[in-house]
């Protein structure tokens, strides 16, 4: 039985690699697309009324 879990124990060493690189490569992506997103003139636009609206709400 304790020889069945280390085979399965070690045969699994590469699976936190490959997790680590796909999560990576997962949160440079999002990474990129928010900056493309929020680099645009018209979400700068919506961010700022969304902006002006919620700070005019709380002072007013």
């Amino acid at each position: 039985m304790l020889s069945r879990i280390k085979t399965w124990v070690t045969q699994d060493q590469g699976m936190t690699t490959a997790e680590y690189a796909m999560g990576t490569v997962a949160a440079a992506s999002l990474g990129g697309l928010l900056i493309k997103l929020l680099s645009s003139p018209e979400m700068q636009a919506i961010i700022w009324k969304l902006l002006q609206t919620a700070f005019g709400s709380i002072f007013n």
